[in-house]
């Protein structure tokens, strides 16, 4: 846990940003707005939290769930994904952030798993942060590919060992989860690392959820006794 300016901050902040359909029906604007406007939230959004000295962020994306979505929509969706690896590489390299992409890529376009695979590596040196992308992920099947590898493997594992089968393995486990949109579940999101995790739900739409937002959640999180089961 890292400290500043006297208040205990989250080392990893994971984010599931939900709500931006919903914003842009209120507006009576497609969902594919609301998207482009939560891109827009999002990249600024991490601008901040970094600046703020939180060290990694894992961004819910795309479920697998959300592949069954319309194809209009997805294909809004795969643009914005374009758009960013194309745009936003530079702004990570100048920030010395590197970018982790977690999924089973292969179900989407293959220009995007190019796009993602580069990002990767154009970025693998930046020691400042970690942005992680969680696009076409389930908590379940991940679970489930770390069980058949040990299965494979032909042996017993310990939690420690588990854990490194997992597609987060190079990650701390997230201190805090902030879920926007005013649902309060999981929605199979790192279903095995947010054991000990702080849960922050904000019924704003994630479009709508500001940088001062954000600070309020570190503010509550920072308010919160972690025993991990002790007294």
């Amino acid at each position: 846990m890292d400290e500043r300016n006297g208040q205990r901050l989250p080392r990893h902040v994971a984010i599931i940003m939900d709500g931006n359909g919903r914003w842009a029906k209120k507006r009576l604007l497609p969902r594919s707005a609301g998207h482009g406007a939560g891109l827009k939230r999002m990249i600024a959004l991490c601008d901040h939290a970094f600046s703020r000295g939180i060290k990694t962020i894992t961004l819910f994306a795309l479920s697998t769930e959300n592949l069954s979505r319309p194809q209009d929509e997805l294909d809004a969706l795969f643009e914005l994904f374009r758009e960013y690896f194309r745009k936003n590489l530079d702004n990570l390299i100048r920030k010395n952030i590197a970018l982790k992409v977690i999924g089973d890529l292969t179900l989407l376009p293959e220009d995007i798993q190019a796009l993602a695979r580069g990002g990767e590596e154009a970025t693998k040196d930046g020691t400042a942060g970690t942005l992680v992308l969680a696009i076409a992920y389930g908590a379940r099947a991940d679970i489930l590919s770390a069980v058949n590898k040990a299965v494979r493997a032909g042996k017993e594992v310990t939690e420690q060992e588990f854990s490194a089968l997992l597609s987060t393995s190079a990650l701390p486990e997230p201190d805090l989860l902030i879920r926007t949109g005013k649902e309060k579940r999981i929605s199979n999101f790192l279903l095995y690392e947010l054991a000990y995790t702080e849960l922050y739900f904000s019924d704003k739409m994630f479009p709508a959820f500001t940088d001062r937002d954000f600070d309020i959640a570190i503010e509550d999180f920072s308010s919160r006794e972690r025993r991990y089961g002790k007294v």
